[in-house]
This record gives structure tokens, sequence and C-alpha cells, in this order.
């Protein structure tokens, strides 16, 4: 058709771009993109095919516009399109290569600390390197609960409120992780009584560690929508606390 019905404005076939029609298509509930759409028409042209054979199949169901005004515009640039196709000019979506996509760099683990201490940089960069790897991530969260489970049984029946025991877990996998990072050979699986031993606050671990889980604590406490009230961030700390030494001695060939 030549002009849009009752409202008098010019229709003209009329293709934009590509980056145009992909937004007009998404708009309208298509998953198709502008490339996709050249292939089915050019399918279709070459077993003869009317357009009106081919635009019907670009919409799972219905198509749905904000206004009229973007369902004129889509279908100016579709049929813009499909004369385009069928006249065998260059079209803008294949004038040249595309520019290559930028490399997606892949997050480096910090240099081991063994057989010395995490420091701070370590730490830092321990932590950056587990939440940019989504799967080294996945990876060490497998490695904790497989190794710890007897820990996390038991802290489990500590009687901690929800926000504390995922407070609590979350903090000792994150300290799991970044001595696995450092300490190449291991670590043991601990003995979950120790979250029961008092005496397992005594021995000393590192400062960096020890200062990555108060702050992890601190921030917890803030929480707007779950804070820790002051009582269960006690209790909480003192478990990490134990949790953290008995981390620290369960390195293997320590």
């Amino acid at each position: 058709m030549s002009r849009s019905r009752g409202r008098g404005t010019d229709f003209e076939h009329h293709f934009e771009s590509a980056q145009t029609l992909d937004g007009l298509l998404e708009l309208a509930g298509s998953s198709c993109d502008t490339t996709e759409v050249i292939v089915r028409m050019r399918t279709a042209q070459a077993e003869g095919q009317p357009h009106t054979a081919v635009i019907p199949t670009l919409f799972p169901r219905e198509p749905r516009f904000p206004s009229p005004e973007v369902a004129q515009r889509l279908f100016q640039n579709l049929l813009g399109l499909w004369d385009l196709v069928a006249e065998g000019k260059p079209l803008r979506t294949e004038e040249g290569p595309r520019p290559p996509r930028p490399r997606k760099v892949k997050p480096v683990p910090p240099p081991a600390f063994a057989p010395g201490e995490p420091g701070s940089e370590f730490v830092e960069a321990a932590w950056r390197y587990l939440e940019d790897d989504e799967k080294e991530r996945t990876r060490r969260m497998h490695s904790f609960d497989n190794r710890q489970g007897a820990l996390l049984g038991t802290l489990d029946g500590m009687g901690l409120t929800d926000e504390g025991y995922a407070a609590a877990r979350h903090l000792l996998f994150e300290l799991h992780a970044m001595l696995e990072l450092g300490w190449p050979p291991g670590l043991a699986s601990v003995d979950p009584a120790v979250l029961e031993r008092e005496d397992t606050e005594a021995p000393p671990v590192p400062e960096a560690l020890a200062a990555y889980a108060e702050e992890a604590l601190f921030e917890a406490e803030q929480d707007e929508e779950h804070p820790l009230s002051a009582e269960e961030s006690a209790r909480v700390r003192t478990l990490v606390r134990r949790g953290l030494a008995a981390l620290w001695k369960a390195r293997k060939g320590s």
C-alpha cells in the first residue's frame, strides 16, 4: 500500500538503518534482528514468495505497538528493506566488515602468598577476582561445600537467624576461597567442633583476613533491608573468627 489509512500520512518504503529496525522489531515483540530479516527475505524472494509471506513470520504473536506511528515506521523500514534486497542494492548492515568486538578480558588470579601470609593487597585482589570471574567463584563455592560440608552442618545448627547464618556462611566461603587461591597445596577439611570451642579463637590469623571479615560484618550490620542486630552480629563474629582460625590452620603442608 502507498498510504496509511485514516491519517493521510504518506507511507514510504524506507529502510533507515539496522540499528533503527532492530529497535522497532524489539518494541513489536520480535526476537529477530536485521541480519536475520535479510536472510529470510532473500530466501523468500529466491522462492518467489511475496513480502506478505515473510513479515508475519517475524513475530511469534500479534505485534503490539506503543503508537500507530511506531507501527508505521516499522513497516516502512521492513518494506524498504524488502525493496533493497529485491534490487540487490548494498545494505548498510553489509557495508564492509563489522568492527571486531572488544575481547572480554579474563580476570587474572592474584599471585599466591605462600609460603608467607596474605597482605591487604592480596585480599583486595582476591576479592575482586572472585567477584569478576563467576565461573571461578562457582568452582570455589563447590570446593568449599564439598571440603567443609561438616563445618557448614554444624554452623546450620548454631541457632542463628537466617540473616546471621547467611552472613557467616558467605564470609567463611570467601575466606576459604582466598586461602585456596593463595595457598596452592590447598586446605584440609576442618573439624566442625572448632565452632563450639572457645580456645579456637586463640591461634593468630593473618591481620588482612581478619580485617576483611570485620569490615564485611560491619557492612552487614548497616544493611538497609536485613541488618544484623548487635547481638546476632556478635555471635556471627565469634563463629567467623573461630572458623578463620581453623581454616588458616588447615593449610596443607603448613
